[in-house]
């Protein structure tokens, strides 16, 4: 937000039920809201939290929801996160082959609209624990299998370097620390309106009236 909207003003909450509270006792009427909430749809108590969320804000003509899984999740269906994370001979492609098709499987499974992605063959040899797991935790496992020991690693503790500064300013880079952007480098915008146009982001963000990236 702070490169594509620099005029917008972030804040944050705690937890999911601080955000319902903030919007349920919302009483400004001058400024616009846009809340980004995570719509983990098979996670019981996200969905309840949903509900009330969206009757707080339909109450509300300056309050608007986003729609999206997760973080996590958004950078998970980046079309060109391979692209980026890998160089075109690296070895990572071909010992974490596993979590990239279960990967494609997840997010054509999501995008198409067929939910039942834990029937998924590829999905399920990946993720051994896969019963114990909603869509959120499977959308982190994988981004972080995917993106671990690169600067582009996330977790649920931190986001990598690379996504967020421009290329290469990794403290933490070594000589054989080679990623796809190696000759192609991107400055924190750019990535930034990559990864808003080549996701939900675009969609999302139009739907509620943010402006095209320009």
């Amino acid at each position: 937000m702070k490169q594509l909207y620099p005029h917008i003003v972030v804040e944050s909450k705690k937890n999911n039920s601080e955000l319902v509270k903030a919007v349920k006792s919302l009483e400004d009427t001058d400024n616009k809201y846009v809340i980004v909430y995570d719509n983990s749809f098979d996670n019981l108590q996200v969905v309840m939290e949903r509900k009330k969320l969206k009757q707080f804000a339909d109450d509300k003509e300056n309050v608007f929801l986003i729609d999206i899984i997760c973080f996590e999740y958004v950078l998970l269906e980046f079309k060109d996160l391979l692209k980026w994370i890998f160089a075109p001979d690296d070895n990572f492609l071909k010992t974490r082959a596993s979590a990239i098709a279960a990967r494609e499987k997840l997010v054509n499974s999501i995008e198409t609209g067929e939910l039942n992605y834990k029937d998924i063959k590829e999905i399920v040899a990946y993720d051994e624990h896969l019963g114990m797991h909603n869509v959120e935790k499977l959308a982190a496992k994988l981004l972080f299998d995917l993106t671990r020991n690169t600067g582009f690693e996330v977790s649920k503790a931190e986001i990598g370097e690379c996504w967020v500064k421009s290329c290469c300013e990794w403290r933490e880079r070594m000589d054989d620390d080679v990623c796809g952007l190696d000759f192609s480098r991107l400055s924190a915008f750019e990535k930034m309106k990559s990864i808003y146009e080549k996701s939900c982001l675009k969609e999302q963000f139009q739907a509620v009236g943010l402006e095209e990236v320009s």
